[in-house]
């Protein structure tokens, strides 16, 4: 009933930045909670980013300053603006939405994540 779309992911340069988009589309009463995710390698999935709505925003030491997490509520899309990146940062994002459906059903969403890669 709902499906998420991730974009903006590509090969930068450390030092650079960018900025992923998560669109949501489907049956969707309101956004509960949104973040950002990542698995690199041989590691597991880990945080990156968390808000919930009406909430604060938790980021890791490792990202903290540098990652910002942000929504359009018009457009049911969230973002992750990513600046001073290092290669440390390279993974692949996962966009997580949890989301009331009209249907009053609430259940998390994933995005198909998007590759990001950082070079020294």
């Amino acid at each position: 009933q709902v499906q998420l779309v991730e974009s903006g992911g590509g090969l930068v340069q450390a030092g650079g930045s960018l900025r992923l988009s998560c669109a949501a589309s489907g049956s969707i009463f309101s956004i509960n909670a949104m973040g950002w995710y990542r698995q690199a390698p041989g590691k597991q999935r880990e945080l990156v980013a968390f808000r919930p709505t009406g909430g604060s925003t938790a980021y890791p030491d490792s990202v903290k300053g540098r990652f910002t997490i942000s929504r359009d509520n018009a457009k049911n899309t969230v973002y992750l603006q990513m600046n001073s990146l290092k290669a440390e940062d390279t993974a692949v994002y996962y966009c997580y939405v949890l989301i009331t459906e009209v249907s009053s059903r609430t259940q998390p969403y994933w995005g198909q994540g998007t590759q990001v890669t950082v070079s020294s």
